[in-house]
This record gives C-alpha cells, sequence and structure tokens, in this order.
C-alpha cells in the first residue's frame, strides 16, 4: 500500500501529515496508543481503591485498530463499497506517530447516520458535485467517540491543528466538496467550530447508571406506571419457552457467529437492502477482540432466534444492531434494551448506548443526549447556506431536547404517580 504527504510540515514541531490507504501499514500498539485517550471511571470505589491516584486509560472498541482493520480486511469498508480508506497519520520527520484521524473517500452518504442528502441534492442541483467527499467516521456505526486521536501531551494542541489542517489539504488534493467528522466528542466540536468547520447536533437515547445495585432498583426510579410497562414487556418477551442468553471470550464460536449473522441480514435486507458488514468481519474481531464483545442470544426449541451484538467500552457498554428470524413481541426492547442495562449495571459501567435515533426508548428509561459532528464545506455558497441551515437544525434540536427531558419516565415525586 502507498503512503504519501498531504501538507508541508509544520514549523514549531516539524510534523509532517502522511495519508495511508490501510490500517495495514500501522503496528496495531502504535494505532491503539493514540486511540486510548479515556479516563477509566468506575462507580464502586471498592474496586479501584488501590488505583484512587492512578489514571488508567482505555481506548474506544470503534477505534481499536482491531475494529477498524476487520471492516478493511473483511471488505465491508473499501473503495468497492464506496469507503476508501485515506487515513491521516501525524508524524515527525523522523517517523514518530503523535497523531491520526480514521478518515475515507466516499461516493455517496450511506452508513452515516448523520444525514447529509439534502446538501448533496441541493449542491448537484445547482451544477456541483457533493461527492467524493472525506468522512471521518467510524463506517457504520453511529456511536461518539474520538476522532482526532491525539493523546495528551505537551505538543497535543500542536498536533490537533496539524489534523485540521491535514484535512482541509487532502480535501483539495483529493478535490472532494467537504470533510464530515460524525459523532466526535464536544470538545473537539468546539475545537474545529474555531478553525472554520460548521457545528451541527442531533440526538440519541442513552440509559445512564445512577449507581443502581439491580434492575429493580433501577425500576424503582420510574413512576409506577412505567415500571409496569417494563415488567410486562420483560415477562411477554420470555415467553413460548424463550431463554437469553450472554456470550461473550470463547463463547464466540463460528457456529454462533454463522446463527448471528442469519439474523443480520434477514433485518438488514429488510431495513437497509443491503447490509453492510460481510461475515468475514464478524471472525475477525471473534479472534482480535472477543472479550470487547457481548452478544445477547434468545433460544427456542434449543435454537437461537435472535441476537444482538454489544461492544464493551471502559464505561459504556455500545449496542450496535440485532435481528431474529422468528418474531416475538417485545423480545427486541429484551435484547437490546433491558439485557444491556443488566449487564452494565452488573459490570458497573456508567452508561448504554443503543444507536440512532429511537424516541420509543425514552419510555423504557433512556435519556436525550446531544450528538456532535463538524463539517468543512469547500464551496463558499454551499457554505454559508449550510451554516444558515445549522443555526436553525442546533436550535431545534435543543428545544426538542428540553422538551424529551421532561418525558422522561423517572419519578418527579411519589404523589405524581
Amino acid at each position: 500500500m502507498s503512503s504519501e504527504s498531504a501538507s508541508p510540515t509544520t514549523a514549531r514541531l516539524d510534523l509532517q501529515v502522511r495519508i495511508i490507504s490501510s490500517l495495514e501499514e500501522i503496528a496495531p500498539a502504535d494505532w491503539d496508543l493514540l486511540a486510548a485517550q479515556k479516563t477509566l471511571h468506575i462507580l464502586d470505589e471498592s474496586r479501584c481503591e488501590t488505583q484512587r491516584n492512578r489514571s488508567e486509560t482505555l481506548g474506544n472498541p470503534f477505534v481499536s485498530h482491531a475494529f477498524l482493520s476487520a471492516l478493511e480486511r473483511s471488505g465491508s469498508a473499501t473503495s468497492r463499497t464506496g469507503w476508501a480508506p485515506q487515513h491521516l497519520l501525524i508524524e515527525t520527520t523522523d517517523g514518530r506517530l503523535l497523531g491520526a484521524a480514521p478518515c475515507y473517500l466516499k461516493s455517496h452518504s450511506r452508513g452515516e447516520y448523520v444525514f447529509d442528502h439534502g446538501w448533496a441534492d441541493a449542491y448537484e442541483r445547482a451544477g456541483g458535485s457533493y461527492y467524493p467527499k472525506l468522512q471521518v467516521a467510524v463506517p457504520f456505526t453511529p456511536a461518539s467517540g474520538p476522532r482526532l486521536l491525539v493523546p495528551p501531551s505537551p505538543h497535543a494542541k500542536t498536533v490537533r491543528e496539524t489534523l485540521a489542517a491535514g484535512l482541509v489539504a487532502l480535501c483539495q488534493k483529493r478535490h472532494a466538496s467537504s470533510v464530515h467528522l460524525t459523532f466526535l466528542p464536544q470538545e473537539d466540536w468546539d475545537f474545529l467550530g474555531t478553525k472554520g468547520f460548521l457545528k451541527r447536533t442531533d440526538q440519541q437515547f442513552h440509559w445512564q447508571n445512577e449507581g443502581y445495585s439491580s434492575f429493580d432498583e433501577f425500576l424503582g426510579a420510574l413512576a409506577s406506571r412505567k415500571r409496569k410497562v417494563i415488567k410486562r414487556e420483560r415477562r411477554d418477551a420470555s415467553e413460548s419457552g424463550i431463554t437469553i442468553h450472554h456470550l461473550t471470550g470463547s463463547d464466540l464460536t463460528e457456529a454462533v457467529w454463522d446463527d448471528f449473522f442469519a439474523f443480520y441480514m434477514d433485518t438488514g435486507s429488510r431495513k437497509w437492502g443491503r447490509p453492510y458488514l460481510t461475515r468475514s468481519f464478524y471472525s475477525m474481531i471473534g479472534e482480535t477482540m472477543a472479550d470487547k464483545i457481548l452478544l445477547v442470544m434468545a433460544k427456542r426449541n434449543g435454537r437461537y432466534i435472535a441476537g444482538a451484538i454489544n461492544f464493551i467500552g471502559s464505561d459504556t457498554l455500545f449496542g450496535r444492531h440485532w435481528g431474529a428470524i422468528e418474531h416475538h413481541p417485545f423480545l427486541h426492547f429484551e435484547l437490546c434494551y433491558y439485557q444491556a442495562i443488566d449487564y452494565a449495571i452488573a459490570n458497573k459501567l456508567k452508561s448504554v448506548e443503543a444507536g440512532a435515533q429511537g424516541e420509543h426508548k425514552l419510555t423504557r428509561g433512556y435519556v436525550p443526549v446531544t450528538t456532535y459532528s463538524s463539517h468543512y464545506i469547500a464551496d463558499p455558497g454551499l457554505r454559508q447556506a449550510i451554516a444558515d441551515y445549522l443555526k436553525h437544525e442546533r436550535a431545534y434540536v435543543d428545544a426538542a431536547g428540553r422538551e424529551l427531558e421532561a418525558l422522561t419516565p423517572f419519578r418527579k415525586t411519589d404523589a405524581l404517580e
């Protein structure tokens, strides 16, 4: 695989930007050292007595070398599927790696979950070419996490500035219309706003662990009528002789992946038309990150009939997708939402992120959370039009969040139940 320079070196640190077309060009340990930015928080203080004064960093599973390289090697995120890797590396002139960004040159807007189809249509009608564009993201994964992979250091600010400038330079070099960084932390969103990137917000629904010792204690925080609904849904989901199984680590055999892939294909074909991930992707992550994966599987009459895949972060359980070959009432809620809450409570995780959209999650204890994306638009006219649109969209997202927050199922006072 070839690599190339995208920008001149910076005077202060003598840095250079290099673009690679495959993560195989980078040692996994070197990439993961950049991605391991997140401070570990543990709810149960007794579990961290010996490390109270020590900061421990763990990475988001989706920006790990194992996950991103599996997308490439499996044929899921490649130039053939419209996700051509163009990863940016920030290095010193002697080759020391200081920062990176997972970046893709795209020929469409599928698999992103932050929708810009309207922007593309408007630009095309005006005579422009919206594609190709650059996407700094984790393909097919609407989960927030670091996009500018810059670990803490005395030079972190300079490295981040070089990454931002490198993205703009790459946009020009590839004759792309734009650069989009999606599901990034608010800190990077604010930073990129100072560099000319437009600021966009959206909304998801996450479950927050308030130190619950059990699912019943969580239910106790809800209004009584909401507790009854959830209890009924969980009871109904387990009817017809259905049993629930948590599989991780060595439990993730090829036979299990065969079953889960059948669920994924069935649901994905109906929902998206063409599922994004290949069967080999699951084998690859099963080999390299099995201890970061939780499959919640439903079994009936001796065979698996449905399942949901989750990825285990340092303090968050990330629910991704699910599928089923039999329909049973509320089984989706049980596998994707309630079992995830059960697992987070048992393992002292701070939150559960259950994917994009879905106001139906609100009544099940998931609360509205703002997500962030940043957008560099090369054409001045299109940039101004989008900036005007985003000003109104941010206000709408903010107002909707406040309105939805008032509708959460948690008890206000006993008198109101």
